[in-house]
């Protein structure tokens, strides 16, 4: 952090020596070296502190520009939607006799009754498909 040498530490300690006196030198390095500790676990403390905000920071432009991106896909299907629903709403023309015919065979929906008929026949079909459920009685308490 500082560049000091061990020379000027030396110069330092025997200054302290001489000002603060032999008796109370112990103390008073005891006294430093927690001022210091705390200075360091402040800075430490204040340095995460920046670096918590930068990362919230960063998480929220790209919250942002997900959302945007989200609503850029959002109004691009919807108007591809919109246009499938135009084309889908014209109707087409076939060209010759026999493209009439199948498109309009095509078009004629089922009776009600054999719709009906045809259900009732799937469920009976999966009704019997389904293999049948073994009762097992667990009891654990037992053993």
């Amino acid at each position: 952090m500082f560049d000091i040498s061990f020379a000027e530490l030396m110069m330092i300690a025997v200054v302290a020596l001489l000002v603060v006196g032999p008796d109370k030198l112990p103390q008073v390095a005891r006294t430093v070296g927690a001022f210091v500790g705390r200075l360091q676990r402040y800075v430490a403390q204040v340095k995460e502190e920046v670096n918590r905000d930068a990362r919230f920071e960063e998480l929220q432009n790209l919250q942002q520009e997900i959302k945007q991106g989200a609503d850029q896909v959002e109004s691009s299907m919807m108007a591809g939607a919109s246009k499938v629903k135009a084309a889908a709403g014209k109707s087409v023309k076939p060209k010759n006799k026999s493209t009439a015919k199948i498109a309009a065979a095509k078009s004629k929906s089922p009776s009600k009754k054999s719709v009906a008929k045809k259900t009732a026949i799937k469920k009976l079909a999966t009704k019997k498909a389904q293999p049948k459920k073994l009762k097992t009685n667990h009891n654990y308490d037992a053993y």
